[in-house]
Formats: structure tokens, C-alpha cells, sequence
């Protein structure tokens, strides 16, 4: 693994939050944090504010995605997920829960609410042709592959 360094700001609400973090050696992604309190109701979304700005390198792109636990356990989850941050953009890391569950789901100020993983970013040049390649899938798609 090599490091990437990102320059980060942390906001007025984050002053005594940490700073994502690898929870372990192997770890891909870092947790987020929420800076507040809320209580999302069954059915409810809500963007959660975690009071950090970055600076992302260009040619990389931060993809929010949701926490396992907090999936499996109550249903929420991140509703785009994955969530991009592209290297462009300047404003606060918001992050959009979703509560699938039954029962309202407490938010609690410091919570990890999802986490981040930074990734590589290409490009795409057009060739525009009449046709593409042949292969033997062809066409099918949606489950057409076989595999259940």
C-alpha cells in the first residue's frame, strides 16, 4: 500500500472530533463521524454533516460508502452509495443516511455514520464506432450471466 497525502480542514463542529481513521492495519476505508445529534425515523434521509473539507488530489475521487454493521444491524445505510467527493469540490463532507429499518435509528454526536475510501480516477476518450465487439454474453443482461 502506498500513502496518498490529502490536505484536510476540520470545521468548528469537528474540533474534538477525530479525523477518519483506519480502524485497522488492513482496513480500506476510514470511519466518518457525525458533528450532531439527530434521530432518523423509519423511511426518513437526512444529510449528516461531519465537519471536515478536503482537498483531493487530482486523479483520485473519496467514495462514501455505507457501514456494515449499521446496515445489518438497524438498516441504515448511504443512500448513493457509493457517495463520490470529487477532487473539485471544497464544501463539507455531508453524507446521506437512510433509515431501511423499522425502528427510529439515534445518531449521536461522534458516531461513525459511514466510511471513506480514497480511489484511483480515469478519464474517458470517446472512439465512437458503428459497432462494438462480439462477445458471448452478447445483449443479456440482468441476471442473464447465469449466476445465482
Amino acid at each position: 500500500m502506498s500513502d496518498v497525502s490529502v490536505r484536510i480542514v476540520r470545521g468548528e463542529s469537528a474540533a474534538d472530533i477525530p479525523l477518519p481513521a483506519y480502524e485497522t492495519p488492513f482496513s480500506s476505508g476510514m470511519d466518518l463521524r457525525s458533528t450532531a445529534d439527530y434521530v432518523l425515523l423509519p423511511g426518513e434521509r437526512i444529510a449528516v454533516g461531519t465537519g471536515l473539507v478536503v482537498e483531493i488530489p487530482e486523479g483520485y475521487e473519496f467514495q462514501v460508502r455505507p457501514r456494515s454493521g449499521l446496515a445489518l444491524r438497524h438498516g441504515v445505510t448511504v443512500l448513493n452509495a457509493p457517495g463520490t467527493i470529487d477532487s473539485d469540490y471544497r464544501g463539507e463532507i455531508r453524507v446521506i443516511l437512510v433509515n431501511l429499518g423499522l425502528e427510529p435509528f439515534t445518531i449521536t454526536r461522534g458516531d461513525r455514520i459511514a466510511q471513506m475510501i480514497l480511489a484511483r480516477t480515469e478519464h474517458v476518450s470517446w472512439i465512437e464506432e458503428a459497432a462494438v465487439s462480439e462477445t458471448q454474453r452478447g445483449e443479456g443482461g440482468f441476471g442473464s450471466s447465469g449466476v445465482k
